[in-house]
């Protein structure tokens, strides 16, 4: 035989080996179906002959032709269920390369490009994928998506993800864990808890409750893979506030009566001598009985309150600071955070809110905007929304804050789906919102709470890509929208079944210090499926404003047959989750998806697959959503009150936006009012965007006129101060 080598895909070559064709087919031969239809060892040789003759006059000769001359034997002699085992065999090893290249190639470009990929970036935008902790974050999660497309998911749920007709969120934790959590830290902290390094004690002041706040998120931060969200944050505070007012009162009394040389006439009543913001006529006679001068008395209460009132400031300064700084998971992301905050009237509550305000308005160290945490003032009718409630005007200096950092968003308490919860006091009944708007609330298996729940995970659904699809046939786009609100469905399904198999030491510190709801009854080695029970499931959306121009041509800011049939897509989508939750006491719930990257990655998809078409790929992102298109010219009210009726339908999450031009500081009131508009047309969460500026030589972030407010640098470029301008992804 003249052939003596075979030169493989790789460009390399190798000695021909006859026994690798033998066993090929020997391969292919095993997973044939009925036995009559496999082969017997002489026939096996016989194909093989075939195979060598017809390669025999090549000196050498590629891997992929003689799988060809494999093929055809098989077929000449009538071969043909092994023939078509064989072919599946490489077609399995050619989709398998294929997905081996885009890895390696997403390696290759993680190690050694000067930037990576935006959509890479963009996925989890918390995560430094430049640093040497990120790069190797980075590879882990490509790599754990890879074995979970090529080797954990059944092929309807890997092919629908893999064509973009859904996108499967956190793939790579598909095996691992849960998305979020809103912490109540009041329950985390009594009686105190570890971190799975040491026990930490209940904190006994302002500054140990926002320490312990930050490691309280950053631990569960290492155990789940979405944000973490602390869901009364000024109540939680004010209990720090009070322990720390009785230690420093108590010092103070000390002090002064060592320094007056007074001996002390009885003790403290902290059930009286508590923090006020204004004076305690009580407070000072209790302390007058015990110095025997009341205008001693008063200056001891005064000093004290002075004293905790600083305390406090430094306190949610030092949080601002460690929430943007602190990292987990390998050292390379900051931790989600959330904190909802603006309901509680007490004074200690108060005094929580308008410091962790102070501290987000002043920034960081060089007056940088911090990220984190994201922050939410939860707005409701009779606490702080109107002149006369107790809290307006926390939520006045809220307005303020946010005209200068963005910061904080709003929680409308009073939209009738929210306030179906609620109960005065009660700080587990009130919404809160984890990151860019995940909420959960309802639970058909117990409390309805917002501390101590989370989303489980959820997947999006491609609305243009299904509009295409059907060519402007409404029917046939709904006939596809229930096929993969289905799969969707049953995705989220299998990848339950996974994580229920989980154990509570899996989880040591979401489960195993009792943060998420009914865990503080398990043991170590139990099972976690059971309290898994009191999480949402969500199935979401992207491009509602795409999918409607591509059905009728225009989208719902545009006509009212639009809205109109876009308020019919996303209640069809919530009429099958409630119909889910109430066949399979499972809590489903509808998702306006916070697309991120996906909203890039779907456009990028039906662009290649469908061209350029005019208002509906012909831009680089997809609406989030159900939004109306940030490009599309509309007034502030009306944008409000086409987006509005959609809050209600998404009961897993959703947010809005609306521009203001210009610096905002300039004109709280215009600030108020749009949030007031906003709450007033019952939107559920909400935000107002604004230019902020950034310059690139100190970092300071905020409204930059001809100088940098920090560092006083004067640079001019083309006649303007050179920056770089700022704003939140819509």
């Amino acid at each position: 035989m003249k052939l003596k080598t075979v030169t493989k895909r790789s460009g390399n070559t190798v000695s021909y080996d006859r026994e690798k064709i033998f066993n090929a087919i020997v391969g292919a031969n095993r997973d044939a179906g009925k036995p009559e239809y496999r082969l017997e060892r002489g026939d096996v040789e016989r194909v093989t002959n075939a195979v060598e003759f017809a390669i025999a006059d090549h000196d050498s000769i590629g891997v992929e032709e003689i799988q060809d001359r494999v093929e055809e034997s098989l077929m000449a002699y009538g071969f043909f269920d092994v023939a078509r085992q064989y072919i599946m065999y490489r077609q399995r090893h050619a989709q398998r390369r294929t997905a081996q290249k885009k890895l390696m190639d997403t390696y290759r470009d993680i190690f050694f490009a000067d930037s990576i990929d935006s959509d890479l970036k963009r996925d989890n935008a918390n995560i430094n994928t430049d640093a040497s902790m990120g790069i190797m974050l980075k590879l882990g999660a490509e790599g754990a998506k890879y074995f979970t497309d090529n080797y954990v998911l059944p092929e309807e749920f890997a092919r629908a993800d893999k064509e973009n007709f859904i996108h499967i969120h956190d793939k790579d934790f598909s095996l691992i864990t849960l998305n979020c959590c809103q912490i109540d830290l009041l329950k985390l902290f009594h009686g105190g808890f570890s971190t799975g390094h040491g026990f930490l004690r209940e904190p006994n002041s302002i500054r140990s409750y926002a320490s312990l706040a930050c490691i309280a998120i950053q631990s569960n931060q290492n155990d789940m893979f979405g944000g973490q969200s602390i869901n009364a944050f000024d109540y939680a505070m004010a209990e720090g506030v009070r322990k720390s007012f009785k230690k420093i009162l108590k010092s103070d009394l000390e002090r002064a009566c060592e320094f007056c040389d007074i001996t002390p006439n009885g003790e403290i009543n902290f059930d009286i001598c508590t923090y006020s913001e204004t004076e305690n006529p009580a407070a000072v006679e209790n302390l007058t009985g015990i110095v025997g001068s009341k205008k001693i008395a008063e200056k001891i209460y005064l000093q004290a309150c002075r004293d905790v009132e600083e305390e406090t400031h430094q306190a949610m300064e030092a949080l601002i600071h460690n929430f943007n700084t602190l990292h987990s998971r390998a050292g390379a992301q900051v931790p989600f955070s959330s904190i909802n905050y603006g309901m509680d009237t007490s004074p200690e509550g108060r005094l929580a809110t308008r410091e962790v305000l102070n501290a987000i308005e002043a920034g960081l160290g060089n007056g940088e905007t911090p990220i984190f945490p994201i922050s939410v003032f939860q707005l409701k009718d009779g606490v702080n929304y109107n002149v006369n409630d107790p809290n307006y005007d926390l939520f006045r200096q809220a307005c303020k804050v946010s005209a200068k950092r963005l910061f904080p968003n709003f929680v409308n308490l009073d939209a009738p789906y929210n306030l179906q919860y609620y109960k005065p006091g009660d700080y587990n009944s009130y919404v809160a919102t984890m990151g860019c708007r995940t909420r959960v609330m309802s639970n058909v298996n117990g409390a309805e709470e917002s501390g101590s729940r989370g989303n489980f995970s959820f997947v999006t659904i491609n609305l243009p890509k299904l509009a295409l699809e059907a060519e402007g046939d409404i029917n046939e786009f709904f006939r596809l929208y229930d096929k993969y609100i289905n799969i969707s469905h049953d995705y989220l399904l299998f990848r339950s079944k996974t994580i229920e198999e989980k154990h509570v030491y899996n989880y040591p510190f979401l489960m195993g210090q009792g943060v998420w709801m009914g865990s503080d009854k398990l043991k170590p080695g139990d099972k976690i499926g059971e309290v898994l029970k009191h999480a949402s499931y969500s199935i979401g959306f992207c491009g509602l404003a795409e999918c409607l121009v591509a059905l009728i041509g225009k989208h719902h800011g545009e006509s009212e047959e639009a809205q109109q049939l876009g308020l019919k897509i996303v209640s069809h989508l919530r009429q099958r989750t409630d119909n889910y939750t109430a066949k399979e006491k499972r809590n489903w719930t509808t998702f306006g998806t916070p697309a991120e990257s996906t909203a890039g990655q779907f456009q990028r998809a039906n662009r290649k697959r469908y061209g350029v078409i005019k208002g509906v790929t012909d831009r680089g992102y997809m609406t989030n959503s159900s939004h109306v298109p940030v490009y599309y010219d509309i007034c502030a009210n009306d944008k409000i009150q086409i987006e509005a009726p959609y809050h209600a339908l998404e009961n897993a999450g959703h947010i809005a936006y609306i521009e203001m031009d210009g610096d905002p500081t300039k004109n709280i009131s215009a600030f108020e009012a749009v949030v007031r508009a906003m709450h007033d047309a019952n939107m559920g969460y909400f935000s107002i965007n604004h230019p902020v500026d950034r310059d690139p030589v100190c970092g300071y972030t905020g409204i930059i006129a001809n100088e940098c407010p920090h560092c006083h640098r004067r640079e001019v470029e083309s006649g303007t101060f050179h920056i770089d301008r700022l704003n939140q992804v819509h």
